[in-house]
């Protein structure tokens, strides 16, 4: 048995290969490894993280009060931040599969794009709940997960050199079981809750009586100066009243009248294709995010969360195209029946979302960085849409096009995205790569021989986002292969 060093999660793993080792040392690798033995899979296979990204994993504790299952945390940090402003946090939902799919969520180059824009960090929590074991074990962060991810977020601190990351105010989105965290989080800390995005999962609050092992939460003046969306699938009980899902929309509207009644930021949103699986929503939710952050944000490290721009607001009514907006000064009861929005571009987005989910976006994708021609590869980097995201990159020769990469996307829930994209909102494993071979490079086939392209022959590399609007085409630099 070997022990081998995964540096980019500080943890060991065994791995057998076909070597004799005594016993003594395999005692010794027992004790070593330690932690690992409580991380089985299918939690045991995620991306490397390298800086700009950095993990770290906290143990299971039997302890009152502590978290129950074992969690990674994985953040991503934009590399040319020298302090951040805030924290944005994407958090996965309940089973096996959806914890699962946190491992990657960090790694989202769409929400990095909205990250990098605010200087904020991209955190991605995974719980390691069982398939048959209670979500609420996590998912109420009272029992335990508030005070590993606060943990967690001051050993990321100490592990990237951002110690602010223990101080930051936090953007939230979750979906389903993490909705509910996510708005369970808002609550208990209301002052340091920029917004929240609860796809599918919302919390009980006061006068909802506790339900079964779900407990409700006391409401406070607090939450309502922080802005909040209530999405769901159209197929959670809107249009389609199912055994499974057909109560999402009831609970959601529950939590919306008893937040709204009171002043409360609150709005509700009905993706009209989907059903739990997240869909297109994250194209109304980063907008309505980025909003959001640009109002509340503080303009640095340490200085207080500002409110939101009242007087820009729009009202919805749910389910309707048509907006009215608002005069806070002129607020009737019926007003505290509509959906609140911040501003009315929002306003135009949310309608045309909740229509179709076709949201308009005018913009240019941003041009590829770096693009390298080193013996039969050309390499790229590109940073995401903000609005639209990624769908795929063409590569030309002499301006006709020789590759679409990828050649076919894989998204059955929604758009298609260069990432891919899981039922959880969080791109699929192995991470798709900004990379394109063709033997035809080289020349005469000879092996690592770069072929002579000539002046005015050109390679050139674009972006594609996902309404098909094409970004400036970056020139390939060719270089010479390294050798075998």
């Amino acid at each position: 048995m070997q022990v081998v060093a995964d540096r980019s999660s500080s943890r060991w793993y065994a791995k057998f290969a076909d070597v004799w080792i005594p016993m003594a040392c395999l005692f010794w690798t027992i004790a070593a490894a330690g932690s690992i033995l409580g991380q089985s899979a299918p939690y045991d296979v995620y991306p490397e993280a390298a800086p700009p990204y950095y993990r770290v994993r906290l143990e299971p504790s039997s302890s009152p009060g502590e978290l129950s299952f074992g969690a990674n945390f994985t953040i991503w940090i934009p590399p040319e931040a020298q302090t951040l402003r805030g924290l944005i946090v994407h958090q996965h939902g309940c089973g096996e599969g959806s914890c699962k799919s946190g491992l990657s969520g960090a790694y989202d180059l769409h929400w990095q794009a909205l990250a990098k824009k605010h200087r904020c960090a991209l955190v991605a929590p995974a719980y390691e709940q069982p398939e048959k074991a209670d979500c609420q074990l996590w998912c109420d962060p009272r029992k335990g997960s508030a005070k590993a991810f606060l943990k967690a977020l001051e050993m990321l601190g100490e592990k990237s050199g951002h110690r602010e990351l223990a101080g930051l105010p936090w953007a939230l989105w979750g979906h389903s079981g993490g909705g509910h965290w996510c708005g369970g989080m808002a609550m208990l800390y209301p002052e340091r809750t920029l917004a929240a995005w609860l796809r599918s999962g919302v919390p009980l609050v006061e006068p909802v009586a506790s339900k079964g092992n779900i407990q409700n939460y006391s409401l406070n003046d607090r939450i309502l100066t922080v802005p909040l969306m209530c999405n769901v699938g159209t197929k959670e009980g809107v249009s389609v009243q199912d055994e499974r899902f057909g109560s999402v929309w009831p609970a959601n509207l529950e939590f919306f009248n008893n937040l709204r009644s009171r002043g409360g930021l609150i709005a509700t949103s009905v993706d009209p294709l989907s059903s739990h699986e997240c869909g297109n929503q994250r194209y109304l939710a980063i907008p309505w995010l980025d909003e959001c952050l640009s109002q509340r944000l503080p303009a640095e490290f340490g200085e207080p969360v500002r409110p939101m721009n009242a007087s820009q607001a729009w009202l919805a009514s749910h389910g309707s195209d048509s907006n009215t907006e608002l005069d806070p000064n002129n607020a009737s009861a019926d007003a505290l029946k509509w959906s609140w929005l911040p501003n009315e571009r929002i306003a135009k987005l949310w309608s045309q979302y909740n229509k179709d989910t076709l949201v308009v976006d005018e913009t240019l994708p941003p041009a590829p960085d770096l693009a390298i021609l080193q013996g039969d590869t050309i390499s790229w980097t590109c940073d995401a849409d903000l609005e639209s995201g990624l769908a795929y990159f063409v590569i030309e020769r002499d301006g006709k096009q020789i590759a679409q990469v990828p050649q076919k996307s894989n998204n059955p829930f929604g758009r298609p995205v260069f990432q891919g994209l899981q039922y959880s909102d969080t791109p699929p494993l192995p991470l798709a790569q900004m990379l394109y071979r063709d033997a035809t490079f080289l020349s005469d086939g000879a092996p690592n021989e770069p072929q002579k392209i000539s002046e005015p022959q050109k390679i050139t590399v674009h972006s594609v986002n996902t309404v098909g609007r094409a970004s400036a085409k970056t020139a390939v630099t060719i270089r010479p292969a390294i050798k075998p």
